[in-house]
């Protein structure tokens, strides 16, 4: 089963961190998709709200966040859906299988066109 397919995410980019893919709502099976009480603080974004994710009677806790709301800089990924990558089996990025971004608090998606170091790697935490 297909969660979502598209040709127009929103890719962000942090300091020491891989792309982030944020995915239009209207390419993601939102059906598949409830809300989440979780929410936390990101101070360039704005604050993100949580998704859980309900494939096949598996339920995947905060698998993706968004940001209803978020700050002019990146009013472009209002409607949009990013998830962590490692809870599922397959994530593509132009066919190649994405490898998620060290420690569960990062959502970064990792492909051969990205050279780390990436937060996230012990030892990182005040990078």
């Amino acid at each position: 089963m297909t969660l979502a397919d598209t040709r127009d995410a929103r890719r962000t980019l942090e300091t020491s961190h891989p792309p982030t893919y944020h995915i239009p709502q209207a390419d993601i099976a939102m059906e598949h998709l409830s809300p989440n009480p979780g929410r936390s603080l990101c101070e360039w974004k704005g604050q993100a709200r949580y998704w859980d994710v309900e494939i096949v009677g598996e339920r995947i806790e905060a698998a993706g966040w968004s940001y209803p709301d978020p700050t002019p800089t990146f009013s472009g990924i209002a409607g949009h859906v990013a998830f962590y990558p490692e809870p599922f089996d397959e994530v593509l990025v132009d066919g190649e299988q994405v490898v998620p971004q060290p420690g569960r608090f990062y959502g970064g998606w990792i492909t051969s066109r990205e050279a780390g170091p990436f937060k996230g790697i012990p030892g990182s935490r005040f990078w």
